[in-house]
């Protein structure tokens, strides 16, 4: 099971028709939703299972633009922002906190590539600075860790997945914007070769565009219409432990276990150098496409056959706007943990910071990350079919920027200026 998710009393009503239907009740989705209400532009949001179900609420919460690609930067950058602004903007708190992210490194190999990122945006003045390991005492006193130094971005942050989006969420539908659990959409229809609305296993909403925000089930949606997203599916495995004191409020990240403080005072805890990879018939596929992330990241994945591995292989792949689908089968993707990835994370910790020997694991769960061949997401139009929008594969670091992201999508489908230049997320770089 996920986390417990601050609960949201949405819509029983089937609207006929709108002017916009956003496919999938993720963060990403839901601040699209937002927007579009906020410019009274009619949406309805159709979820398959329950709002930020998957990994909207399984996210580590981490709000930063440390170790992202240059041209992501843009995005986290307004991201930023917009998640200061959110309280006032929805009437409701998401725990965001601007308390700074630091990166630690082991050794010199790891301390290079923390040097080479700073070094590669050094032109955004992002305030980074590079540590040494006497500066990371300083910062997060107590420690037990040999480090070769690090990076510390004091802008950086965090807010709760359990509450962003189920708060969004009340603000979207408070403005207009109507939004549905357990409603499955099947397919698209379309009229002249644009869309024209889409099916779903309640009947049919008329509409002029559509946005998919459906993360690791947007590859199966577009591939029903015969419309290739590269994108595979990973495992993160997390912790929560509960309230206990901490050497800082800043979120570390090590080579070997994450944590940062969540709002009730214990910690979100995950072992960031390894995640599980289960095998299916998309490797076969992509495979080719993932070599260079392959061997980049082999050490920290965890490659196997496992229960996904069987149940990828009974969902349909094909099936037309009658049939009942993967995403009425499967309402909520809900991994399974791995104990030893959290242990190992825990110990790991617990031998940098003794002050995490008290830890009592509170909960756990899991999450499975739709990444895409450069961790990029696609944000765009689909050129293939007229009025279909995407914002979906952000590889595990979408949280962060979904209030961008979501206004980016929104500025695309209402065809307004976008708030940063879209082109990093074009479909067609992949």
């Amino acid at each position: 099971m996920g986390p417990e998710i601050s609960a949201v009393e949405t819509s029983s009503a089937f609207p006929q028709a709108t002017t916009v239907v956003i496919i999938g009740g993720g963060i990403v989705g839901l601040t699209a939703a937002l927007t579009l209400a906020e410019r009274n532009i009619p949406v309805v949001v159709l979820e398959k299972g329950r709002i930020a179900g998957e990994q909207s609420s399984r996210n580590l919460g981490w709000v930063r633009k440390t170790s992202r690609q240059a041209d992501d930067i843009p995005l986290a950058l307004a991201s930023d922002r917009l998640w200061a602004e959110m309280p006032q903007r929805i009437g409701s708190e998401v725990g965001y906190r601007q308390a700074g992210i630091m990166f630690i490194a082991r050794d010199e190999k790891q301390m290079a590539m923390h040097e080479k990122w700073v070094n590669a945006v050094s032109h955004l003045d992002l305030g980074s600075q590079l540590l040494t390991a006497d500066q990371i005492a300083q910062r997060v006193p107590g420690g037990k860790g040999n480090w070769a130094g690090g990076v510390f971005t004091a802008s950086d942050g965090r807010a709760e997945p359990t509450l962003a989006s189920s708060a969004i969420a009340r603000a979207a539908m408070a403005k207009g914007a109507v939004i549905i659990e357990n409603c499955a959409v099947r397919t698209l229809t379309t009229q002249a070769g644009k869309v024209s609305g889409v099916v779903t296993e309640r009947g049919e909403i008329r509409c002029d565009q559509v946005l998919l925000a459906g993360g690791l089930w947007s590859r199966r949606f577009l591939g029903n219409l015969g419309i290739s997203l590269p994108t595979l599916p990973l495992i993160c495995s997390v912790l929560r432990t509960r309230p206990m004191e901490g050497p800082t409020d800043i979120a570390v990240g090590a080579p070997d276990f994450s944590f940062r403080k969540h709002q009730d005072g214990g910690f979100i805890i995950t072992q960031r150098g390894a995640l599980d990879a289960p095998l299916t018939l998309d490797h076969a596929l992509l495979g080719m496409q993932y070599l260079p992330q392959l061997r980049a990241a082999r050490d920290n994945l965890r490659i196997g056959i496992g229960r996904h591995s069987f149940r990828d292989l009974t969902l349909s792949r094909r099936w037309g706007a009658q049939s009942r689908t993967p995403f009425e089968q499967v309402r909520v993707m809900d991994p399974k943990v791995n104990p030893a990835l959290n242990q190992e994370a825990l110990n790991n910790l617990k031998a940098a910071w003794p002050a995490f020997q008290q830890a009592e694991i509170a909960a756990a769960w899991a999450g499975m990350i739709d990444v895409t061949p450069d961790s990029n997401p696609v944000i765009g139009p689909v050129a293939k079919i007229p009025g279909l929008t995407l914002a979906t594969g952000f590889s595990g670091h979408g949280f962060g920027t979904s209030p961008a992201a979501g206004q980016l999508a929104a500025d695309l489908v209402a065809g307004m200026t976008p708030i940063v230049d879209p082109t990093p997320y074009r479909f067609e770089r992949l």
